[in-house]
C-alpha cells in the first residue's frame, strides 16, 4: 500500500498514460451547473468533477459570489453523497471497482479560511478521501485560490493542488502536483501556431510527468478529439453527457 496520498495518485496517473488513447479522462467542468450536479458526472464515470467554493459558516457552492445560497454547499452536493456512496458500495464509490474520481475544489477566494474548513470535513472520512487509506478513495484537488507551492507540502497528504506550466516547482512541491491546467486563451493569438504552441506545452508537462488540462477550450467534438492530438490528456466540458457518449461511441470510454 502507498505511504502517501500523493505517491499513490501519482503511480495511478503513471499507470495510466499508456493507456490514455484507450480511455479519455473528462472533466465535468462547472459541475453544479448541470442539471443533476455530481450524479451526472458520477453516472457517466468521469475522471474529475469540478466545483466552485466560498467559504463562510459553511463552504458554498457558486461561481460567483452573488449566487451564493444557503441550500447549495460542498457537503450537501458533493461530499455527503459521496460518503454516502462508499458506504452503500463498501469501500468504493459505485460498482465499477475500478472508478474513482477526482473531487476538483475550485477555491474561489480566502484558501487560507477555506481550506482548513475542508480538511475538517475530509480528515473524518480517510477511508472516503484518503488514498493512503483506501486506494480507491476519492482524490481531492485543489484549484483556484491554491496558496503558494512552497506551502502545499504543510497541508495533509491526501491533498493535492492544480499546477500551473509557468510555476516553478522543487521535488516536494512537484510531488503534490496532481496535474496541470492553464486557459486556452493563452495559446491563441494572432502570428502563433496555436497547435505548435499547445505541443511544446503537454511535453513541458509530461515531462514533469504530469497530466494536462486546458480550460476556456471550445466544447465539441472535433475541439475535443484535436485537443487530445495535440497532447492535451484532460478534456475540460460542460456538455457532460454528449462528451462521454462520444467517446465511449469510439470505445475510448467508461460505460455508465
Amino acid at each position: 500500500m502507498c505511504r502517501t496520498g500523493s505517491l499513490c495518485f501519482s503511480l495511478l496517473l503513471l499507470a495510466a498514460i499508456p493507456a490514455i488513447a484507450q480511455r479519455v479522462l473528462i472533466n465535468s467542468h462547472n459541475d453544479y451547473e448541470q442539471a443533476q450536479p455530481f450524479v451526472n458526472a458520477w453516472r457517466n464515470k468521469l475522471f474529475s468533477i469540478e466545483a466552485d467554493i466560498y467559504p463562510g459558516d459553511s463552504l458554498y457552492v457558486a461561481h460567483d459570489k452573488k449566487d451564493i445560497s444557503p441550500g447549495k454547499t460542498l457537503a450537501g452536493m458533493y461530499l455527503q453523497p459521496i460518503i454516502e456512496l462508499y458506504a452503500q458500495y463498501r469501500g468504493y464509490i459505485s460498482d465499477d471497482t475500478a472508478y474513482a474520481p477526482v473531487l476538483l475544489i475550485d477555491i474561489k477566494e480566502h484558501s487560507e479560511i477555506a481550506i482548513p474548513q475542508l480538511v475538517k470535513w475530509l480528515s473524518a472520512y480517510p477511508a472516503v478521501f484518503d488514498r493512503s487509506v483506501n486506494p480507491h478513495a476519492v482524490q481531492v484537488v485543489i484549484t483556484g485560490e491554491r496558496g503558494l507551492p512552497m506551502q502545499w507540502k504543510a497541508q495533509p497528504s491526501y491533498l493535492l493542488f492544480d499546477g500551473r506550466p509557468y510555476e516553478a516547482y522543487d521535488s516536494g512541491s512537484l510531488a503534490r502536483v496532481a496535474f496541470v491546467s492553464h486557459s486556452y486563451l493563452n495559446y491563441v493569438k494572432e502570428n502563433t501556431n496555436t497547435d505548435s504552441t499547445i505541443q511544446a506545452l503537454a511535453a513541458k508537462v509530461h515531462g514533469w510527468n504530469k497530466l494536462l488540462r486546458l480550460w476556456a477550450t471550445p466544447d465539441n467534438e472535433g475541439s475535443w478529439s484535436q485537443l487530445l492530438q495535440l497532447g492535451v490528456d484532460i478534456i475540460n466540458t460542460d456538455k457532460v453527457s454528449a462528451c462521454a457518449a462520444y467517446f465511449l461511441q469510439q470505445g475510448r470510454g467508461r460505460k455508465p
